[in-house]
């Protein structure tokens, strides 16, 4: 038996399985591929097998054992990562995603939806619409889906009871019809037992539609890739030799032919295909899909991340952008932060700059929101470093989206799909001064530097950096210190102490700090500045050599002790929030440029070693 059925000369649909935890979900995936005859004699001997040590059906074989190949997933009868199945019937081939339905693992349903054409989502005939079915709704919906398969599993178990299935369809339809899903099919299922998986059942004679299968042998795949403008995500240069440069990629839309003109969309050059190179030969056309290499007639300005695109239909260009993002980390969606943005090939630093709205999933209503949790999908702004080429998400699936990195630990944090651009990237240029950033340091006779004071509330970080600037001042050096207390005074007078408004506050005074580094001073920054990557995010504002972390290495012990207000005193007690050190953390600087240790070290001598530092400087303007 040929599992596939020759399904390589058959169209494709892909499409995820989802739902609530304990809906059936790997049962009526293992029931599918049994119906389609994609089980070979020895799997179904060895899950025959399994079922008496992991199954959940008695002495019944259990077929979600074939897609619950993780043996913890076994033990507990869930579904943790996402099982990939092929398989075909006579009409078409398959490609079936079965998702985990807990709570915690939607990060990995989002990305099995990315790709998907349809959703068969399951829901429990004896508990109906629940919170995580609104969530995977809310997020097919987002990514793209337009087709939904409603299999209302478990319907033996209601007697097969035609009300309750009707209910439940209505309940479902009711709640999804802000979803704009172009189409959503109910069919009453058993995945246990096989009622309308494969074929229709007669044990429900009041249900007169398609079986599972048929219906999904029928829906046509939403994918426009082939119909949309060509676009093609630029993967590298490849010049092995003088005679040969090449623009190698793979089209995320659209078709290329030998003759046609194309645009490196950032840049804006223009050139005509020559060649379209693969490791089987050249080709006279490409599709989307296809990986090539294209060999142009010019040497544009082009390398990884642009993107190559018709001339008379390019992507948009900008640096700012409004989208939807599900937020798929256990840290909280921090504003300000700056987090690694991937989009196709490109890889940028960008900032959520603005949370408009949390969307909520029982409703899906807007709500307030200044930052997003785990699992949580809400609407906002991004700026990006540099220019970025991009579609729209509802124009183009595979370049209008993309997922947030964090930077400390190079996890994604977060999957986006673009809506809009806010700011074209050509609209705004900066404007070139006379007078250099070197000049004015040069008038001063010195280097201009970010002194970045940090530490634990008490550990003598400004004690430290007045010191500081009173010994360099006395010395002829042009300074200025900027105090966290006093900038909440004013420019940062609108913000709080929660962790969002925290980074808001070091993005500020990072930004302040850069123009003042322009001006060619000493800027000395005393601020708690409790996360890494708010250090590092001010770090890179400024040119390599002239941010120097010093970090005041005070113990959480002697900071209380040294405490004459009585803020600790009342952190401790729990009558302020967000204390750091105390119920809020502190990330200790890994590498600092200096260490000052607070416990041992006098504050004038700090200062002392600090001031030397600077003056051994190896380039200071004459």
């Amino acid at each position: 038996m040929s599992v596939l059925h020759g399904a390589h000369e058959k169209s494709l649909l892909r499409f995820i399985s989802c739902g609530s935890v304990d809906d059936g979900k790997s049962t009526l995936v293992g029931r599918l591929l049994y119906d389609a005859k994609a089980i070979f004699d020895d799997q179904l001997a060895a899950i025959t097998s399994d079922s008496l040590r992991h199954g959940t059906t008695g002495e019944e074989v259990d077929l979600a054992l074939l897609v619950d190949g993780l043996e913890a997933e076994r033990e507990q009868g869930i579904t943790i990562d996402v099982a990939y199945r092929y398989f075909s019937t006579k009409r078409r081939g398959f490609i079936v995603a079965d998702t985990p339905g807990h709570e915690q693992y939607t990060r990995n349903m989002a990305t099995a939806a990315s790709t998907a054409d349809a959703a068969v989502i399951l829901l429990d005939a004896r508990k109906g619409v629940l919170v995580q079915t609104k969530r995977h709704s809310q997020i097919c919906a987002l990514l793209g889906i337009q087709d939904v398969v409603l299999a209302i599993n478990k319907i033996d178990l209601v007697g097969y009871s035609e009300k309750i299935f009707r209910s439940i369809v209505d309940d479902y339809r009711a709640f999804a019809s802000g979803l704009y899903f172009g189409s959503i099919t109910g069919i009453p299922v058993s995945a246990r037992y096989g009622d309308n998986v494969g074929l229709r059942s007669a044990n429900m004679p009041w249900y007169d539609g398609p079986s599972l299968l048929q219906k999904l042998e029928v829906i046509e795949p939403f994918d426009r890739r082939y119909d949309g403008p060509f676009r093609m995500p630029v993967q590298w240069v490849n010049r092995p030799h003088l005679d040969f440069r090449g623009i190698a990629g793979t089209l995320a839309s659209g078709a290329i032919a030998v003759g046609d003109e194309v645009v490196a969309a950032v840049s804006g050059s223009v050139s005509k295909v020559a060649r379209i190179v693969t490791f089987d030969g050249d080709l006279e056309r490409a599709i989307a899909g296809q990986s090539v290499t294209l060999v142009l007639a010019d040497d544009i300005d082009v390398g990884r991340g642009e993107m190559l695109a018709e001339p008379g239909s390019r992507p948009e260009v900008a640096d700012q952008f409004s989208c939807t993002l599900v937020w798929m980390s256990d840290k909280p969606l921090f504003p300000g932060r700056t987090y690694q943005l991937m989009s196709g090939t490109a890889r940028v630093n960008a900032r959520v700059t603005r949370l408009k709205h949390k969307i909520d999933i029982g409703t899906l209503g807007e709500k307030p929101a200044r930052t997003l949790a785990i699992n949580e999908i809400g609407c906002g702004n991004i700026a990006t470093a540099l220019p970025l080429a991009f579609d729209s998400y509802a124009e183009n699936r595979r370049t209008g989206a993309f997922i947030l990195i964090d930077q400390s630990t190079n996890v994604t944090v977060a999957a986006g799909m673009i809506d809009f651009p806010l700011r074209r990237a050509t609209n705004l240029q900066r404007q070139r001064h006379t007078v250099s950033k070197a000049a004015r340091a040069a008038a001063k006779h010195q280097a201009p530097v970010i002194m970045w004071f940090t530490g634990l509330p008490g550990a003598g970080k400004a004690t430290i950096a007045n010191l500081v600037e009173q010994k360099l001042t006395e010395l002829g050096f042009h300074t200025m210190l900027l105090d966290s207390d006093n900038l909440r005074h004013g420019l940062s007078k609108d913000l709080g102490f929660t962790p969002a408004d925290r980074v808001e506050n070091i993005r500020r005074a990072g930004e302040v700090a850069k123009l003042l580094v322009e001006s060619g001073l000493i800027v000395l920054c005393a601020f708690i500045s409790p996360f890494e990557s708010e250090r590092r995010l001010v770090r890179e504002l400024v040119q390599p050599g002239e941010f120097a972390e010093i970090f005041v290495d005070t113990p959480l012990e002697l900071c209380i002790q040294r405490d004459t207000t009585g803020i600790y005193k009342r952190a401790l007690a729990g009558q302020i929030p967000n204390f750091t050190g105390v119920n809020a953390p502190y990330e200790r600087p890994a590498s600092p440029e200096m260490r000052i240790d607070g416990a041992m070290q006098a504050a004038d001598m700090a200062a002392e070693q600090i001031v030397a530092w600077y003056q051994s400087k190896p380039v200071l303007p004459e």
